[in-house]
Parts: C-alpha cells; structure tokens; sequence
C-alpha cells in the first residue's frame, strides 16, 4: 500500500471499490493534512464525494490530495464561507480536521494555536448547526454525521496510566489545551444542541505524507537517506502510542459512519490507538534498522514542556465500533519508509 509518486495516493474509484458512502458528499476540513489526506482515500475509496478545505494546499508542507478530491482553498474560521458551503453543496458529513498541529509553534505563539485551533472548531460546529433548517439549531436537517478531532494530549499527563474516554480532561501546555477545548466545544453541541458529532483522540500519527521534519519519524527517515545522524531533541526516554495514518483514517470513517446511525453516540470520544508504546529512542533505532543504517543518532536531551508517557486504551473504538488496527509497527514502518525514499528521491 505503499506510495511511491509523494502524494498521499491517487485513487482508482471503480464500481467494485463503491461502497455504502456513494452518494454522500463529505467535507474534510484539514483535507492538505496528513490525517486528512488519508481519510480522504477511504471514503473515495468507499464512494464518496469528496470537498476538501485548507488554508494551506500551497504550503511547502501540504500534502497532495488523491485524485477525487475537490479542494477549496478557505479557511474554517470563516464561518459564512462553511455555511455557504453546506447549504450549497448538499454536505452528508463534516469530518473536522483542520489544526495547527505542532507543539513547538503553539509554545512559541499559542495565540494563533488557539485561534486557528478552537475558533475554528466553534466555527465548524456553528455552521453544522445552523447548516438544517435555518434559524432553527436543532442541529437536524443538512449535516448528518460529524467528526472532530482532538487529541490524545487533551489528557494531560496521567503519569503513564492508559488514557480511558471516561477520564477528565487535563492539559497544561498550549497545544494540548486547544485540544481540550475542541474536544469539549464537540461534546457541547452534542449534548445541548443535539449535534450528530463524534469525537477522536488518536495517539501519536506516523505514515507517508507528513512534510513536517521536525517530527520524529519522518526527520528520522529523511536522515538517513541523506546520510545524516538523525537528531533526538528529548533525551528519548519520551514514550508515545504510535499509530499508522492508514489505521486512524479507517477509525475517522467507522466513527462518521457509526455517529449518523446511532444518535446515542452523539458527544462521545472514541480513542484510537495500536498499544504499541515506544520511547523515542527506540522508534529512531527501529528506523535505523529497518532501513540498514549504522547511523547514531545524536541526543540533544533539550528540557522539553511535553507529557514523558502517554498510553491509549481504544477498547470503546474496538467495542462499540469493531475497529482494529490492520498494521503492524514494523509493516507500517517500512510502508512509511518506502514513501520517504521515493519522494525524498524524487524531490532532489
């Protein structure tokens, strides 16, 4: 399933490949992302309609949609904009994507994490519920299934006990807060307005497409084809819960598909995680092995405002939604790695 061409993937929808979403016109907000262009391809591949928003598709960073996808270059703070969009385009589901996504940057400028984070999210879920009968925020009409993604970081740190949906909501550092915030604003329109939303926090996303290098699976790769020592700003005893996009876009579409067929879901979270728990030293030297290199890694053991363990229980995904992760670390580590080397090739 590996990509070579540096593009999520282009898909070849044929009438074998259409599933129960034909017919549905999804928007993705987020949609250049690396989440987002995944579930993208799942629901294109399940034969759905696809419109997807972001600020930044000419971003260096942005990821090149599948084949299918109609980009619409917008922001989701513009709320009349969204409306717009829901009313004209007949939109089934609104999965909501769209975040700034790097702890460093919401450390360094925590106001536009919060803007571009909880604004935004507010704005989505205001134009859903007025997307109906106009005027009415009942939430019922238009949009029938919605989706937002929080973050496994709206935990906080629970001092490595497993992160259950039950548990309160605990963050300390920018990013991690904007999160919470989202998550809590989903789970307000749920509850109150009767909003059919659904909410994910997934663990720690690895997979082909993620242009941004300071994260440590694609900077460790893009290292070593470039014969490089890859750099650990942690001392790397920080342990995470690694999931593989594919994985977590095939959670996102169960979920949307899930919330628009039981409305007692409605404000619910559902984790999504591999229970697979890793130091960060141990992924780098995973990588380095899977892709033959005697490289060292250097450890620059920087004093970094991050949670040291976090651990993802996805028995409620697994119960209630019957998801499984269909990858391994190992198989989806090579399927990542394949993909860096083609587009890091390529781009040279």
């Amino acid at each position: 399933m590996g990509r070579s061409d540096g593009a999520v993937g282009d898909v070849a929808v044929g009438d074998d490949s259409r599933g129960h979403w034909s017919g549905r016109t999804v928007l993705i907000t987020g949609a250049a992302g690396l989440l987002g262009g995944w579930v993208a391809r799942e629901l294109l591949e399940s034969g759905a309609s696809v419109l997807g928003l972001d600020v930044a598709w000419d971003s260096p960073r942005a990821t090149t949609p599948p084949a299918g996808v109609e980009r619409i270059d917008g922001d989701v703070r513009d709320t009349p904009l969204l409306r717009d969009l829901l009313r004209r385009r007949a939109i089934d589901t609104v999965i909501h994507l769209a975040a700034q996504t790097l702890v460093g940057p919401a450390i360094e400028d925590p106001v536009d994490t919060f803007s571009n984070n909880i604004e935004g999210s507010w704005s989505v879920l205001e134009a859903c519920r007025n997307a109906g009968n106009a005027g009415s925020g009942d939430g019922k009409g238009g949009v029938r299934r919605i989706v937002v993604a929080s973050s496994d970081k709206a935990y906080g740190d629970a001092s490595g006990r497993p992160y259950r949906e039950e548990m309160a909501l605990r963050p300390h550092h920018p990013y991690d807060t904007s999160k919470a915030v989202t998550d809590l604003l989903a789970q307000t329109y749920g509850y109150t307005y009767g909003l059919p939303v659904a909410i994910t926090r997934c663990g720690n996303l690895y997979g082909g497409g993620d242009l941004n290098w300071s994260r440590i699976i694609p900077g460790t790769i893009r290292s070593v084809v470039e014969r490089e020592a890859p750099v650990i700003r942690s001392d790397g005893s920080f342990v995470r819960d690694y999931l593989y996009v594919r994985d977590a876009a095939a959670g996102v579409v169960a979920l949307a598909d899930a919330v628009g067929e039981q409305p007692e879901i409605a404000g619910t979270a559902f984790n999504f995680a591999a229970g697979v728990r890793l130091p960060v030293i141990e992924v780098v030297r995973r990588i380095l092995t899977l892709m033959g290199s005697e490289l060292e890694p250097v450890i620059l053991g920087l004093p970094l405002k991050e949670i040291p363990e976090q651990r993802v229980s996805a028995a409620r995904a697994r119960r209630v939604l019957g998801w499984r992760p269909r990858s391994t670390v190992e198989s989806g580590l090579l399927e990542t790695i394949e993909w860096y080397r083609s587009y890091l090739t390529k781009a040279a």
